[in-house]
């Protein structure tokens, strides 16, 4: 596939219109954020770009991660620390924030991850004992007597 999930008009549909410099981010935007939703997905030994061919369903939830993230981007200042909470002390010299996008840059949430199916725990299951073998799950299957 290794287009975008998300175009510039879903970014206006799905999160409001964007002015003339949010446009021109954006457009640069989505293609970086796709990849890292590819990325992270491949980490996790999934093939986003299947799945969602595969899936009737997934192509708008990867739409709705993707203007989820670069919304979230957009949102954050670029002349200043991205906080979107800021607490001051005077004499007692107390300073604190909270940060909108931690370590800055694009910023992927472990609910957007669970949405696009990424962190799904996987059913794996080790054969302990054999009885026609006669191994236990400790000894080596190659080195067990039998037919």
């Amino acid at each position: 596939m290794a287009g975008t999930f998300a175009t510039v008009d879903d970014m206006a549909a799905l999160f409001r219109p964007l002015t003339a410099e949010e446009l021109e981010r954006a457009e640069k935007l989505l293609p970086v954020v796709s990849d890292n939703l590819r990325m992270e997905a491949k980490w996790r030994g999934y093939d986003l770009d299947a799945m969602i061919e595969s899936g009737e369903l997934l192509a708008s939830v990867a739409k709705s991660v993707t203007v989820d993230v670069a919304s979230r981007v957009l949102l954050s200042p670029t002349n200043e620390a991205p906080v979107s909470q800021f607490q001051k002390s005077a004499l007692g010299y107390t300073v604190g924030g909270t940060y909108l996008t931690p370590g800055g840059g694009i910023f992927i949430k472990r609910a957007e991850l669970a949405r696009l199916g990424l962190l799904r725990q996987r059913i794996r299951g080790v054969q302990c004992y054999a009885p026609a073998k006669g191994y236990h799950c400790d000894a080596d299957p190659a080195d067990a007597d039998g037919p």
